[in-house]
């Protein structure tokens, strides 16, 4: 490990950046040292430009990718190197803004009656029952689930942040049939060992269930989280609750649920049918 390395790695530590965080920088700083085949303490900030449009114009990252890229090469020259903005200044590249595809409350119904297996059955509807990230349902503990509030303890979520969601009638039952049958001791989802399951089975989990469903949307299993949030707006939950039920650190995170909600956007009439057209019926 290079001096450069283990100073980078020492900083994330001291600022309590999580795992994913100091895999993701670091990753950013490797590939921008194989891309120009020199250490990156001698890479100037033209040539960390030109590298992340390099990621961005020829091997097609998306914009979010590219964002994450150079903060984590923002990080390294400014925190590591200790540059200062007048010596060191990588601008910030405009993300685009996309909508998340939502399924119905009936295509989700479908989607989980569709999956036979107690185990998967109950994880997909912990996850949408609770609005829960994939990271966040594998690391359940059978602790978390606190019947007597109803209600399911997310331990250090994203942010480094606990907080408590719904415990779902449904969800409860489900998790009863699933625990009369694996007996789970520490993890609720465990993996083949005694350590929580790898993230990628959920997804292969929700993949394999809306293939079977015969939904055809984009998105994996994150799907199931916006799901949760629209759907609750549209029965009617305020902003304020939903933000806190979803971890969202700031509240326009959750507004962008407005722009998804059916309910809002069925029942707005558009202009021209407000218009008065001379010699022409209205519902013509």
């Amino acid at each position: 490990m290079t001096e450069l390395r283990e100073r980078m790695i020492h900083d994330m530590r001291a600022r309590a950046l999580s795992p994913k965080t100091q895999y993701g920088y670091l990753k950013a700083v490797e590939g921008l040292a194989k891309h120009y085949r020199r250490s990156p303490d001698t890479i100037c900030q033209r040539e960390v430009e030109d590298y992340v449009a390099h990621l961005f114009f020829e091997r097609k990252y998306a914009s979010g990718s590219c964002h994450g890229a150079l903060t984590g090469l923002r990080f390294f020259y400014m925190i590591t190197l200790g540059l200062k903005p007048n010596e060191f200044f990588l601008p910030s590249l405009r993300r685009s803004s996309s909508l998340p595809d939502i399924l119905s409350t009936q295509e989700v119904g479908r989607l989980l009656t569709c999956v036979k297996n107690p185990k998967h059955q109950a994880l997909l509807m912990t996850t949408y029952g609770g609005g829960l990230r994939v990271s966040e349902v594998v690391r359940l503990r059978v602790t978390d689930i606190q019947r007597d509030r109803m209600m399911i303890r997310v331990e250090q979520g994203k942010g480094h942040k606990d907080r408590y969601t719904l415990l779902s009638k449904r969800v409860l039952t489900a998790l009863r049939t699933y625990w009369k049958i694996k007996r789970p001791q520490v993890w609720l989802f465990p993996g083949y060992t005694d350590r929580p399951m790898a993230v990628r089975t959920p997804q292969v989990v929700y993949q394999r269930a809306i293939e079977k469903a015969g939904i055809q949307r984009k998105g994996g299993i994150h799907t199931l989280r916006h799901c949760f949030a629209t759907h609750l707006l549209e029965a009617g939950v305020d902003l304020r609750t939903i933000q806190l039920l979803m971890g969202h650190r700031s509240i326009i995170s959750t507004m962008r649920y407005l722009h998804v909600t059916s309910k809002s956007l069925q029942g707005t009439s558009s202009p021209l049918d407000l218009l008065t057209i001379p010699g022409k019926p209205a519902d013509a």
